[in-house]
């Protein structure tokens, strides 16, 4: 144990400190300026707000809990009450803790479980960011479970820690987590009420393919480009599909029959929101299993050093990389080959210095993606094909 955990959790700049913060910005600037917006009191910024601005599961804390910690230990871990003691004996296990009600972090479908309910969207009070919010100036909600886990982390995993807890890896963890991001979509998708008036809660869809530029200008072009995974006509606002394009590269490598089956349910869904709100309802849940069945067969399984070699070229360049054609579903990719790069290299499946000499081109990848209203898919799709050539001399 590193013994510096409230340290870390505290640091007032790094992004791992960005969870004690959480409370914090919602009275800052920005956040009273959606406040002001949306025309919210103390009651309903409470209500909108700190479900996932401060600990999600406040109730019950006692007289020492202050919401102006932010998100803190038990917001992930878990209340304390009953192993607190236990935790911070010798004699104490990490099995016995869990048995006690600490949440089960190492494992990935637990984590992601924890993670999503505030960086997708949850059931409980606070824990959605409507299009309505995000229109009133909060930032576009993104998820890569292994990526953000990293940059968060608090915690080192020696021989110590694996035994305790075994170790999932950054493999399985990405992929883990891609799988529960869609199955979380569209399981609140399917969720009744979800809506505005006439038109769906556009939450759910890719931000980016209805906010670009319109202009009159006869010389103008069209910025919208025809996606072979979803086969719907241009105008159509298309559903968030960035986590079905990396769920599919993942599918193809190391489960072909439900890859097949995900890209089936994946345009069934598609077409389907173009027709009608039940039966894309419908279609919702049905790809939500699939997903599911992905989330279980990634969690019971071990990706080999070739198996991710090839998930990532599956991401970086051939079928897949023609789905790029938004912002969200590119932000993704980068992300991904990042993510699982790194894993390699940690894991010692591939030569860390290999990896760092492919920075610069990781970095030209993301640079593609650090502004969405400069995105442009084919600018993105060739620094893409520089990282394929860069990850070739892994092999």
């Amino acid at each position: 144990m590193r013994q510096n955990e409230l340290i870390t959790w505290q640091d007032p700049s790094s992004v791992a400190g960005a969870h004690s913060r959480a409370y914090r910005v919602v009275y800052e600037a920005r956040g009273e300026a959606i406040a002001r917006k949306m025309g919210l009191n103390a009651d309903g910024v409470a209500r909108q707000c700190l479900g996932c601005h401060s600990d999600p599961a406040a109730g019950g804390r006692g007289a020492r809990f202050q919401s102006s910690d932010g998100v803190g230990c038990e917001a992930c871990h878990g209340g304390s009450g009953a192993w607190l003691a236990s935790h911070r004996t010798v004699t104490g296990t990490h099995a016995d803790n869990i048995s006690r009600g600490m949440r089960a972090l190492e494992n990935p479908k637990v984590r992601a479980g924890v993670c999503l309910d505030c960086h997708f969207g949850g059931s409980k009070p606070g824990q959605f960011v409507s299009h309505e919010i995000m229109a009133a100036g909060h930032p576009r909600v993104a998820f890569e479970l292994d990526l953000f886990s990293s940059l968060q982390q608090h915690w080192d995993v020696d021989a110590d820690y694996v035994k305790r807890k075994t170790y999932a890896g950054g493999v399985k963890t990405w992929a883990v987590g891609q799988a529960m991001a869609l199955d979380r979509a569209l399981t609140l998708y399917g969720t009744s009420g979800r809506g505005q008036g006439a038109f769906p809660e556009l939450y759910f869809f890719d931000c980016h393919a209805c906010h670009r530029q319109i202009s009159d200008d006869p010389k103008a072009r069209p910025q919208w480009q025809a996606n072979p995974g979803r086969p719907i006509p241009a105008g159509t606002p298309p559903f968030n599909d960035e986590n079905m394009i990396m769920l599919s590269a993942a599918a193809k490598v190391v489960a072909p029959a439900l890859g097949a089956r995900l890209d089936a349910d994946s345009r069934a869904f598609h077409v389907a929101l173009a027709r009608d709100k039940a039966e894309s309802v419908r279609a919702a849940a049905k790809l939500a299993a699939t997903a599911r069945a992905l989330s279980d067969a990634f969690a019971a399984r071990n990706f080999s050093r070739a198996e991710t070699l090839a998930i990532v070229d599956a991401i970086l360049q051939g079928e897949i990389t023609r789905r790029y054609t938004d912002y969200a579903g590119s932000a993704q990719a980068v992300m991904a080959a990042d993510t699982l790069l790194n894993a390699m290299a940690n894991s010692g499946q591939v030569d860390r210095g290999a990896v760092s000499r492919m920075r610069p081109n990781l970095d030209r990848a993301y640079a593609q993606v650090r502004d969405p209203n400069n995105y442009r898919p084919d600018a993105f799709r060739a620094s893409l094909t520089q990282v394929a050539q860069a990850a070739r001399s892994l092999r």
